[in-house]
């Protein structure tokens, strides 16, 4: 072998190992995580109701517990939060059964939602340290009565500023890492001005505390295409530098890309791209009359 052949064919030795090695990385990267909202709309959807494929890890997400007076009129209660998700047919012991059945489920909670009784869930505290007592108090008393194995952020409407909310969230994420209340976090944030400031406040200051973002692209304009899509998912990666970024759908005739305009091709090419960090969907109360056709696909997708 001359000297140019014995260049050429380490050089094609080398092409081939940092091909394998990125291939291998992005493999890495990705995630066969699939997340649901669960119980908001009150149309008795169970646990049992939803399909669990045993090859993904799969998170059901109750939706919600807010911190407001559950009378006829909600007003909001300073951090004292209450079960406002369906609790007839999602029960502390429907929780410890999906659980049992399925080695593969976890169980968190929502905070906030978008509205209550008709109106809009707005965040308020009277001041940090108290909004924080009250609501280490009531979380920890909700996830054990429960069982729950994490906690998501979902607030998307704000009577504070963003520095407070981000206080107030950040420390009681740190109590509940911190003391193993929860073992996973999230944050359910949504290309918004009134919103994203709020979010982005609580990342730079404690997203080490948070797992994963579920960010919401339905929120994005209907007939959004995959390469709109694919600039969003971008975008959002800059804002939540170094966070999981998790792709999402509506089956409530929401916005953004959908299933039949190629979300699911848009996942193949973060998955090529070792990006896809897992994938929800808002909800399984919207699924249940399409018996879950879509819950189906996406895990079947995750776990291919």
């Amino acid at each position: 072998m001359n000297s140019t052949s014995l260049q050429l064919f380490l050089f094609l030795q080398m092409a081939l190992f940092f091909t394998t090695m990125s291939s291998a990385q992005a493999a890495q990267a990705n995630s066969k995580l699939f997340r649901e909202y669960i119980g908001a709309e009150g149309v008795g959807v169970t646990f049992s109701d939803v399909p669990i494929d045993s090859r993904v890890e799969f998170h059901f997400i109750l939706s919600f517990a807010i911190d407001y007076t559950t009378s006829s009129h909600p007003s909001p209660t300073n951090g004292n939060f209450n079960v406002f998700w369906d609790t007839e047919n999602l029960t502390p012991s429907h929780v410890s059964a999906i659980k049992a059945r399925h080695r593969n489920a976890k169980v968190a909670l929502s905070l906030g939602g978008d509205t209550v009784a008709g109106k809009h869930v707005n965040f308020s505290s009277t001041s940090i340290n108290s909004w924080v007592r009250n609501a280490i108090d009531s979380i920890v008393q909700i996830t054990k009565k429960y069982k729950l194995d994490g906690i998501d952020i979902d607030y998307e409407h704000f009577q504070t500023d963003p520095n407070t909310f981000a206080e107030c969230i950040g420390r009681l994420l740190f109590y509940l890492k911190q003391n193993n209340v929860v073992s996973f976090t999230s944050i359910a944030p949504y290309e918004d001005d009134s919103v994203q400031p709020y979010y982005l406040a609580l990342w730079r200051k404690y997203g080490h505390l948070i797992d994963y973002v579920n960010f919401q692209f339905y929120a994005y304009d209907k007939g959004t295409t995959i390469t709109q899509f694919m600039k969003h998912f971008e975008i959002q990666s800059s804002n939540y530098k170094g966070g999981k970024i998790l792709v999402s759908f509506g089956t409530d005739q929401s916005g953004g890309l959908s299933p039949e305009n190629g979300f699911f091709e848009a996942c193949a090419r973060l998955r090529s791209q070792g990006k896809l960090h897992g994938i929800f969907i808002w909800s399984a109360d919207d699924s249940k009359k399409a018996d879950f056709r879509y819950e189906k696909r996406a895990q079947s997708f995750l776990a291919s």
